[in-house]
């Protein structure tokens, strides 16, 4: 009889902020730990989001036996339609967290075959040689698991996100009981949250939340508009109670907010308060004191409701001098720019902005790194992988399993791609490398665009184009129309209309000394000379586009 062995291979996670994506293997089954996205870099032009590559997956999609999600948040399931399109596997999660994937699904017309099917706390689930146990934890998303799995090599823990709430609100707490009583057994593996590790101590509460977003709801003298992740329930049904409290209605702008507030008040997650919730289009009739709006775009996205009052282009709602927001989200890396280009905007505008670096009014749903030693202490692992953040997060929440008596040989750093392998007999061995690149999604486009693509809209993003149109008679070679010149993104053509006047000259005399017919010799010097026109004159290197057609 072979030796057990449980194979672990990272497609995302582990190196960045988002994409988690774990599997697990042994000889005849795999499982999915979540299956999540990232969202483009400044340098991805064109691109909307960004997947895991599941070469690996799907190889080997005779072994899968399901996908296991911790929590609804995009980084863990935003990946699922593209995987979805290929395998048919059923999807575990809270319910919570598979209504957030059933809408994900239906915008690709995938709903009506995926097999969600629901997990409630504390539930044991068997998928092949795997056994996933569910424990609730505290997040910034409702309905959040930590798994506790049983293994044929021994017992794992994988923690999700996570946070330890000292003093929870409305009973979302991370039960450290559980966690313990399935670790006393001993525990072969934990892997843990590590977004959080470079901050000291413990995270702020909830309940120290409420407390400062009262404070703030007691001062203001206008209308109150907050911006928070539209899937923050929790942090959604403070907002209403501090409202009711303080005789204001609310109302919300953004669809996302919008479509999550409905299925919460469905699912008897959310209780607002009897005639607390109004209509958008019904501001008007109440004064501005009496008035909180809930509104998306926390991270500065163009096209969401707090990026389009701050330009002054929201069709409903528009910034008065006595308005306070309340950005009640971390900046995640990354949109740092773009958040703040909102808040100066706002300012103005005569708006008061208030917001995380200023004022205690977000508590993040990540460990901090005194919970995360407590959750060390809890499960007391063998060996220890940290998962979910970027390299030096990596580093650094190794370096506090050691301290908290993990051996140093048994503590693993990996990478997306570094497959590491379990046995019985208490040993472990590092895998060759498996492709787990990032796979970048531009519409309807899975993967084709790549550095090249890249390249070449870094180039037209950076020094715009030039189209030059030339038609050439064939047999004589003379030319008949043209040539003609358009600039796009490169310079504005009446200001430099003399230039291009200069360039058309240079297209003239290239077609000159250039044998008739040879239109590829033709488009090689045309696209050299202006080049080298356009670099002298005006230090500028555009792409251009020689566009000669032969009749």
């Amino acid at each position: 009889m072979a030796e057990p062995y449980v194979s672990l291979y990272p497609l995302g996670g582990l190196g960045e902020i988002g994409m988690n994506c774990m599997a697990y293997r042994t000889e005849r089954t795999m499982c999915l730990v979540d299956c999540g996205l990232m969202f483009p870099e400044d340098y991805h032009f064109g691109v909307d989001v960004v997947i895991p590559c599941f070469d690996y997956v799907l190889r080997n999609k005779q072994l899968l036996s399901g996908i296991v999600l911790t929590h609804g948040h995009e980084d863990h399931i935003g990946a699922l339609p593209w995987l979805l399109q290929n395998v048919d596997v059923p999807v575990y999660g809270s319910e919570f967290t598979l209504a957030l994937v059933e809408g994900k699904l239906k915008e690709h017309d995938l709903d009506r075959w995926a097999d969600l099917r629901p997990v409630r706390p504390y539930d044991r689930l068997l998928l092949g040689d795997f056994t996933f146990n569910f424990f609730p934890v505290c997040h910034s998303i409702i309905e959040g698991f930590g798994l506790g799995i049983e293994t044929p090599v021994g017992r794992m823990v994988h923690t999700g996100d996570f946070k330890i709430d000292r003093n929870p609100l409305g009973g979302h707490a991370t039960d450290l009981a559980a966690f313990r009583k399935f670790s006393d057994s001993g525990v072969r593996l934990m892997l843990s949250d590590s977004t959080n590790v470079e901050r000291e101590g413990f995270a702020l509460t909830e309940r120290e939340i409420k407390v400062s977003m009262r404070e703030i709801f007691n001062n203001a003298k206008g209308r109150i508009l907050v911006s928070l992740f539209s899937s923050h329930i929790q942090r959604i049904q403070e907002v209403f109670d501090l409202a009711d409290a303080e005789g204001r209605k609310v109302a919300v702008s953004g669809r996302s907010m919008q479509r999550n507030i409905e299925l919460a008040r469905e699912m008897g997650h959310l209780k607002i308060p009897k005639g607390t919730f109004i209509e958008l289009d019904r501001l008007d009739e109440y004064g501005d004191s009496e008035l909180v709006v809930l509104v998306t775009g926390s991270q500065g996205e163009p096209l969401a409701a707090l990026s389009r009052m701050a330009m002054g282009e929201h069709r409903q709602l528009a910034v008065k001098p006595d308005d306070l927001f309340i950005l009640s989200s971390r900046f995640i890396p990354g949109n740092v720019r773009a958040i703040t280009r909102v808040i100066n905007n706002l300012y103005r505008l005569g708006a008061e902005v208030m917001y995380e670096k200023m004022h205690g009014i977000h508590a993040s749903g990540h460990a901090h790194a005194g919970e995360l030693t407590l959750m060390l202490e809890t499960v007391r692992p063998e060996y220890f992988i940290p998962v979910h953040g970027e390299y030096r997060h990596l580093v650094k929440h190794r370096r506090l399993a050691v301290d908290c008596g993990v051996e140093d040989e048994c503590a693993l750093l990996i990478e997306n791609g570094q497959p590491v392998t379990f046995f019985g007999d208490g040993t472990y061995r590092l895998e060759p490398l498996f492709p787990a690149e990032k796979i970048l999604v531009d519409g309807k486009g899975v993967g084709d665009v790549g550095q090249s693509v890249l390249k070449e809209r870094q180039l037209l993003a950076g020094e715009g184009m030039v189209i030059v149109v030339l038609v050439v008679d064939e047999a004589s070679g003379e030319i008949s129309l043209g040539p003609d010149i358009m600039s796009k993104g490169f310079v504005f053509e009446q200001q430099y209309s003399h230039v291009l006047d200069d360039a058309k000259c240079i297209v003239l005399d290239v077609h000159e000394n250039i044998m008739p017919g040879d239109t590829a010799k033709l488009k090689e010097r045309i696209r050299s000379a202006l080049r080298r026109f356009f670099r002298k004159v005006l230090g500028r290197d555009p792409v251009v586009v020689p566009l000669v057609i032969s009749i």
